[in-house]
This record gives C-alpha cells, structure tokens and sequence, in this order.
C-alpha cells in the first residue's frame, strides 16, 4: 500500500493559519512576502510563489509559518520530481541551522519523524533526480537532523 504523504502532512501539520507570515513591518520584501503567503492555500500554493530560491517568502516566514505550509512543501516536492525539483529548496529549508534549528525543535517527534521519512523516500524512490546543489549526500546530512531529536531523547 502506497503512503499517502500530502494527507498524512496535512493531519500532522494541521493548525491555523497565521495572521501574518513573516515580520511584515520590517522592509518591503518581508512586507511582499507575507503578502504572497498570505494570500495563497495548502493546496494552492505553489511553484509561482515558491519556485524561485532568490526570491523565496519561506526564507522570511516564521516558524510557524513553515509548518502550516508543510503539507504544501510536500506536494510540491512530490508534484515536481520531473521538472523544477522543489525537493531541493525544501532541504534547504528543513536543514536551516541544524538539529538546534527554531523548525527542528518546534515539531513534535512524530513531526519530526515524518520529515525524515519522506526524505528517505525521496532519496529512495527518486535517486535520479538528484543532481543539484543538493546531491543524495547532502539530503543525507538533511535527514540526520531530523532523526536527531529521536537520538536525544
């Protein structure tokens, strides 16, 4: 049986939606960023908003700002293993500041554990399509990290 990771991202990532995405008042970038994500949905969002690592609102989003749009970060990497390969911003986004990273200690273990499960199934499943900045190697650190919380306690 096949998982089902944008629903099970979505059950495990379920909150409300935040007020605001990033500090808004800050400059104007932040002020367009938290515009963008405002403004767009878990199912909706997507490679227009997201696509462009130089220009990325989940670079400025809070912390919760990055759960919420989890299920989505999902999808999208799923949805383009073929073309843009968002995966690859993704593990960006999860390393952050390693296993100390705000994101890291902010889910829960079971949060954490379905994070590094679905990069152990890309990394599985899709072994071709990594050939960017990111290579298999790189998303291997990613997901030491994740299980990092699961070694602590």
């Amino acid at each position: 049986m096949s998982r089902n990771w944008v629903d099970e991202a979505k059950k495990l990532f379920r909150a409300e939606k935040p007020e605001h995405f990033t500090d808004f008042r800050h400059c104007s970038e932040c002020a367009e960023h938290d515009e963008a994500l405002r403004n767009a949905t878990i199912d909706g969002i997507g490679m227009e908003e997201l696509g462009n690592p130089a220009w990325d609102p989940v670079c400025m989003s809070t912390v919760e700002g990055r759960k919420y749009y989890m299920p989505a970060f999902v999808r999208l990497s799923l949805e383009t293993v073929e073309n843009d390969f968002y995966f690859e911003q993704f593990l960006f986004h999860l390393e952050g500041g390693g296993v100390d990273d705000a994101l890291v200690t902010a889910c829960n273990e079971q949060q954490r554990r379905f994070l590094a499960d679905f990069i152990e199934y890309m990394i599985l499943t899709f072994p071709e399509a990594f050939c960017g900045p990111f290579d298999a190697d790189n998303a291997l650190r990613v997901h030491d990290i994740w299980t990092a919380g699961d070694r602590r306690t």
